[in-house]
C-alpha cells in the first residue's frame, strides 16, 4: 500500500482516452457513475449494472456471434459499428430506467457523436436499442421494486431502532443465472454455545471495536477502506483486469457482464440467506453477550464498531461475497486470479492505494477487513467468500458460453 494520488485515482478507474479505447469500460464507468450519483444501495445498483452490461455484450456479440447470447440474438451485418450497438444498448438501459433525467440522454447522444456518421453507425444504434428494449423487458417486472416489509423482533410496547432495512425483499428479485435464491444458501451460523462462536466473538470484540488498541494501523486502514460499498469500490480492479488481457470489445462485453451478473445474483443470495437466518450483528451480540449463554462470551455495554452498522442481518458477509464472485469469476474466465498489479483507492480512505497482484489476496484483505470494522465474525467472512467462489463458477459455466459449446448442446 502507497500514499494515494491523482495519478492513482486514475489508475483505478475505467477512463478511456478516445471512443475506439474501450466502449465497454467507458459505459461502465459511466453506469457506476450514475448509480453512485443516486446513492443507490447496493443491491439495486448492481441489479443496473447487469442491465446495463448483459445489454452491451448482447448488443456486440450479434453482430460477431462468439457466445450463446444472454437474452437475446438479434440480426446484425457483420459491418455494423459494435462500439455504436454497445453505447446505444447502455445508453438505453439507462434512459429506459431513468426516462425523466435528460442528462442521460445528452450523455449518450455525445458519446454517440464522436463515432463518425455511417450506415454502419446507424445499424448498431438501432441494434442497440432493439436489444435494451428486450433487456427492460424481461427486468420489468423483475421484483426491484417491492417496498420493504422486514418486520422488527419485539415484545408488545417496546422500542426498537426504526430506520428501514437494506435488502429484506431482494431475494425475491428474479436472478439473472441463478436458479433461485436459495441454491447457494449455507448451512446455519455456528452455534452459540460452541468454541468458534467464542473465538470469532472475541476476536471481532478485541479488534473490531471504535476504540481497540489491539488492532494496528494497517488494520485499522483496511477497515476504513472497505467501508466504501457498491460498484464505485470494486469495477476499477475489474477493468484494469480487461485492460492488462487486452480484450476485443466482445470478450470485454462478455467479461463484465459475467462480472456483473455473478454479483448482482450473490445480492440475492447474500440477502435470502441473511434474512433466512436472522443473525445478530456484532454489536448487539456484545452489548448483550450474557444472553448467548456462553460463560466465555462477556457483555461490552459500550461497544461499538468503527463505523455505523449496516442495515441488514450479519450472516453472511456481503462484502466478502461480492469479492469471491469478482476473484471466481476472473479465475474461472482466465484459468488464474494471477493478474497483472492492479490498483484501488477507495474514497473512506483518501490518501491510499491498495495493490494486488492476485484476486483471491484481495477478496481476502476484504473479508479481514469486516472483522476490522467491528461488522462481521470471522466465520461469517469465510461462508461469504465462499458462496461468492461459486456463484462465480456457476455464472462461468453456465451463461454466455462460447458459441461452439453452447451449440454442442
Amino acid at each position: 500500500m502507497v500514499k494515494g494520488t491523482v495519478l492513482l485515482t486514475l489508475l483505478a478507474s475505467c477512463v478511456s482516452t478516445s471512443v475506439s479505447a474501450d466502449v465497454i469500460s467507458d459505459w461502465n464507468e459511466k453506469a457506476v457513475s450514475i448509480v453512485t450519483a443516486r446513492q443507490l444501495p447496493p443491491p439495486q445498483a448492481e441489479r443496473i449494472m447487469a442491465m446495463v452490461h448483459v445489454a452491451m455484450f448482447d448488443a456486440v456479440n450479434a453482430i460477431e456471434r462468439r457466445y450463446r447470447p444472454y437474452l437475446v440474438q438479434l440480426p446484425a451485418s457483420p459491418g455494423t459499428s459494435r462500439e455504436a450497438a454497445a453505447a446505444a444498448a447502455a445508453g438505453a438501459v439507462m434512459i429506459g430506467l431513468y426516462p425523466q433525467d435528460t442528462a442521460l440522454t445528452d450523455t449518450r447522444a455525445n458519446y454517440l457523436s464522436a463515432i463518425p456518421n455511417s450506415d454502419a453507425k446507424s445499424g448498431g444504434i438501432s441494434l442497440g436499442e432493439a436489444v435494451a428494449a428486450k433487456v427492460l423487458e424481461a427486468r420489468s417486472n423483475d421484483g426491484a421494486d417491492v417496498p420493504d416489509s422486514y418486520r422488527p423482533k419485539i415484545a408488545p410496547g417496546n422500542y426498537v431502532p426504526t430506520p428501514l432495512t437494506v435488502g429484506s425483499t431482494w431475494a425475491n428479485l428474479k436472478p439473472f443465472a441463478i436458479e433461485n435464491a436459495a441454491q447457494f444458501r449455507p448451512q446455519p451460523p455456528v452455534p452459540l454455545n460452541g468454541d468458534k462462536w467464542t473465538t470469532d466473538y472475541n476476536e471481532i470484540k478485541d479488534f473490531g471495536g471504535r476504540s481497540s488498541i489491539r488492532r494496528s494501523p494497517r488494520q485499522t486502514e483496511e477497515a476504513r477502506f472497505w467501508l466504501a460499498p457498491g460498484p464505485i469500490i470494486y469495477y476499477p480492479v475489474v477493468c484494469q483486469v480487461a485492460a492488462a488481457n487486452k480484450l476485443d470489445p466482445v470478450d470485454s462485453a462478455r467479461f463484465m457482464a459475467l462480472i456483473a451478473v455473478a454479483r448482482s445474483d450473490a445480492f440475492v443470495a447474500v440477502f435470502d440467506a441473511k434474512y433466512y437466518y436472522d443473525f445478530w450483528r456484532p454489536i448487539t451480540a456484545i452489548r448483550n453477550g450474557e444472553m448467548d449463554e456462553n460463560p466465555a462470551t462477556e457483555r461490552e455495554m459500550t461497544w461499538q464498531p468503527i463505523d455505523n452498522t449496516p442495515l441488514h442481518p450479519e450472516y453472511p458477509c456481503a462484502h466478502c461475497i461480492m469479492a469471491g464472485s469478482i476473484a471466481s469469476v476472473i479465475e474461472s474466465v482466465f484459468g488464474s486470479a494471477d493478474v497483472a498489479e492492479v490498483v484501488l483507492t477507495s474514497p473512506t480512505a483518501p490518501g491510499v492505494a491498495h495493490r494486488w497482484t492476485n484476486l483471491w489476496s484481495m477478496a481476502d484483505e476484504v473479508s479481514q477487513a469486516r472483522i476490522w470494522a467491528g461488522f462481521h465474525y470471522r466465520f461469517s467472512t469465510e461462508v461469504g467468500q465462499d458462496m461468492g467462489r461459486k456463484i462465480g463458477q456457476y455464472v462461468v459455466k453456465n451463461i454466455m458460453q462460447p458459441a461452439a459449446v453452447a451449440d454442442a448442446r
